[in-house]
């Protein structure tokens, strides 16, 4: 690629890039460039008529551009954190888990969710009782709650049972209850 294709604002053209192409992409991009970017390599995940191998490089890739909107400031870090466990939950679910790699291991992805959380269960599901007189923020700390646990019953089925496993078993009993 001619450095003229960088300076141009990439529209669709994103998907058609090879996973090279994309990867260098990233390394410059900013702001709406590393979203175009996140999704352009996200969407390659989905095909099925690539090999396994393939997507997964791909989930990488979409993961680096996501994860460099949050080290750059340009992400609401629960949104981040919310895409990020929403593909690596389908990754292992679609693709199978793998332990040698932390973004495709159960565990990690439960210890990760678990971290990004702010609130225990217990907080959460006593706020939301009253959350319409809350005051927005709250509110919204709560929906973010919601967002960042959406993957946590498909996720429970991979865990040994243990203190994670029951932590995040209660989150999913708690989840329904957030606005």
């Amino acid at each position: 690629m001619s450095d003229d294709a960088y300076r141009e604002e990439p529209g669709d053209g994103l998907s058609t890039w090879t996973l090279d192409q994309l990867q260098t992409f990233i390394h410059d991009a900013r702001g709406q460039q590393l979203e175009m970017a996140r999704v352009a390599a996200q969407e390659q995940v989905y095909y099925s008529s690539h090999p396994q191998e393939a997507r997964r490089e791909w989930a990488k890739l979409s993961l680096l551009a996501n994860r460099r909107m949050l080290n750059n400031a340009e992400g609401h870090s629960a949104r981040v954190a919310q895409q990020e466990f929403m593909l690596r939950m389908w990754v292992i679910d679609r693709l199978s888990p793998d332990d040698t790699d932390p973004d495709w291991s159960p565990e990690a992805l439960a210890s990760d969710t678990l971290d990004a959380l702010t609130f225990t269960p217990t907080q959460a599901a006593d706020l939301a009782e009253g959350w319409r007189d809350l005051p927005i923020e709250q509110i919204r700390e709560l929906r973010w709650h919601k967002n960042l646990t959406a993957h946590l019953e498909s996720l429970i089925g991979y865990l040994a049972p243990g203190s994670v496993r029951e932590r995040l078993v209660t989150w999913t009993a708690t989840r329904p209850l957030l606005p």
